[in-house]
């Protein structure tokens, strides 16, 4: 069990903040081919760090230097290092979709595969605890200025659940139990990197609330699909 995995919220105000701090900047214009690299070269630098040490190894200052960026760029990007860190982990779980497309889950049912996809993903995470850590603790640590940023990893972990069930139209109520399992999964990650929960257990709570998918199910979906029965084709692609 990690020791940085007990979260401490004070070690989230140990970093110097430069003055004047940049505000957020909202409804940016599409970033340029340079940018975007920049960016992705921001977010590399803080996924090595994070790895390497956890929360308090990612300090602003070493991310510029380890991206080859200015500080005051780098908090053009990123006002914050909670606002890195949970943009950090959107890209790892945006990763991880593309990883799981490549080899869909093999369950026959949209429960089982939603469960085998998201403990997939959890031992992905699981190989890199600091990693997870950190990008945890800063969801703990988000406040509204992070909004944007927290959706889109709300966002990302609903596109995994759906493209595993194989929805392209799923009605309210399978949405909200795709809100349930998500908000599980990131729960079940919490407890097991506070050393509250084993992945036997964790594995079981994920079970467990999948099956709230075939519960919301229309009834004419309710039957379990044979396996090779035209899944591929019903898989939601990425834009």
């Amino acid at each position: 069990m990690p020791a940085e995995a007990k979260v401490d919220a004070s070690s989230a105000r140990q970093e110097p903040r430069p003055e004047p701090r940049p505000e957020p900047r909202r409804d940016s214009p599409p970033l340029t081919q340079r940018q975007e690299a920049r960016r992705r070269r921001i977010l590399h630098a803080s996924a090595q760090l994070a790895s390497r040490g956890g929360f308090d190894a990612v300090q602003m200052r070493e991310v510029a230097e380890s991206s080859q960026v200015a500080l005051g760029t780098l908090y053009r990007y990123f006002p914050s290092k909670i606002h890195l860190l949970v943009a950090t982990m959107q890209d790892q779980l945006e990763h991880m979709h593309g990883t799981l497309r490549k080899k869909p889950p093999t369950g026959d049912t949209a429960a089982e595969r939603v469960a085998e996809t998201l403990m997939r993903a959890f031992r992905a995470l699981q190989r890199e605890p600091h990693l997870a850590d950190a990008m945890v603790r800063a969801l703990t640590f988000a406040d509204r200025s992070v909004s944007p940023e927290v959706d889109q990893v709300s966002h990302q972990t609903t596109a995994i659940i759906l493209d595993a069930m194989g929805l392209e139209r799923p009605t309210a109520e399978q949405l909200s139990a795709v809100r349930v399992i998500g908000h599980t999964w990131h729960s079940a990650l919490i407890t097991w990197l506070s050393g509250r929960a084993s992945i036997a257990q964790v594995k079981i709570d994920i079970e467990t609330v999948c099956r709230l998918i075939d519960l919301t199910a229309p009834e004419d979906e309710k039957e379990p699909r044979r396996r090779g029965s035209g899944r591929g084709s019903s898989h939601v692609r990425g834009e």
